[in-house]
């Protein structure tokens, strides 16, 4: 196989000309790095090995733009490198990006289970779905959760008064109210315990 053509694209791609036809893009500095010019050629298992190689760089250039901008758990990372690579890749970039410190599930699950319980006010079951949800193992979820010692009474009496005090009054409101916060993984017995103290206003 000859390469006829190199045309570069946008987004650090190349367009790649086998035998007078068009057959893949592949990073442009992949290209290079492998001496990859107009007139060289290469047989099977050299043309694998350069897919695989751009694969790889694209994956990973992805990975550190995408954790450069916000967290992620490694289940997460790894699902949007496979959008545009391979499982395998994306799994090898995962890997790497773990050993560069630059992805952790346990301090991802611990700063997201800190956010979900005090920012968000979830209960400590509702925090736990939301992290399993994040693709943190269900072991580490609750290993993680331990650490937060947290009054689900105190919780909700805090979320009623901020947010459901004045709606109360009447049946409908309180089935609201109630549904609102069994949405955030809160129990029957302590929503009941909770609102108790407002009984004497209805």
């Amino acid at each position: 196989m000859i390469i006829t053509d190199l045309k570069p694209v946008k987004k650090s791609l190349s367009l790649v000309y086998i035998d007078g036809e068009y057959a893949m893009k592949l990073d442009t500095a992949t290209l290079a790095e492998n001496g990859i010019i107009v007139g060289y050629t290469l047989d099977d298992d050299e043309l694998k090995e350069l897919i695989e190689k751009s694969d790889y760089r694209r994956a990973k250039e992805k990975a550190l733009y995408l954790i450069s901008g916000r967290d992620y758990s490694k289940k997460q990372l790894m699902d949007k490198i496979k959008k545009d690579s391979s499982e395998e890749t994306a799994e090898e970039v995962c890997e790497r990006m773990e050993e560069l410190g630059l992805l952790n599930d346990e301090n991802y699950a611990r700063r997201l289970a800190h956010d979900l319980i005090y920012l968000k006010k979830l209960s400590v079951k509702g925090a736990k779905y939301k992290l399993m949800e994040k693709g943190i193992d269900r072991e580490l979820c609750d290993e993680i959760l331990e650490e937060f010692e947290v009054d689900p009474v105190e919780q909700l009496t805090e979320i009623i008064e901020r947010k459901y005090a004045d709606k109360l009054d009447d049946e409908k409101g309180r089935r609201r109210t109630i549904a609102a916060l069994q949405r955030l993984g809160y129990s029957w017995s302590d929503i009941k315990s909770a609102l108790a103290e407002y009984e004497n206003d209805w």
